[in-house]
């Protein structure tokens, strides 16, 4: 799936939420409308949300949209650790906001390249 157009959402709506956006989405299917791509990561309270999304992986998050980039070009560009920022790539990967591949990287094995999943991402919280 290309993530060019393709939104992320992040709620911290519960499962009201979860069921709600399902119906929507079933009555924009019953009316014969396109569901537009959307990647949802929903949490039961926006302190879990917030757990997840520290500062830091949301800078994370802008660097991975601007470019798809190395774990380590990636960690030189944030000032931070290379292995901080490859803990908060698989993190934000598990839960579906990043993406990895590997390729080629000449004399040097292979290398780890972090992309978006998606070209926006929308954060909710409902408290």
């Amino acid at each position: 799936m290309k993530n060019k157009n393709v939104r992320a959402r992040v709620a911290a709506d519960g499962t009201r939420g979860f069921f709600e956006r399902a119906r929507e989405h079933a009555r924009r299917l019953d009316r014969g409308l396109e569901l537009a791509p959307e990647v949802t990561v929903s949490f039961e309270n926006p302190a879990d949300m917030m757990r997840v999304l520290s500062s830091q992986r949301i800078r994370l998050l802008r660097a991975a949209r601007q470019k798809p980039s190395p774990v380590s070009d990636l960690a030189l560009r944030l000032q931070r650790d290379a292995r901080a920022v490859s803990r908060d790539v698989d993190l934000l990967e598990h839960f579906g906001l990043l993406r990895t591949r590997y390729e080629s990287n000449p004399g040097h094995g292979r290398r780890r390249i972090v992309e978006p999943r998606a070209a926006s991402y929308q954060l909710v919280a409902a408290i």
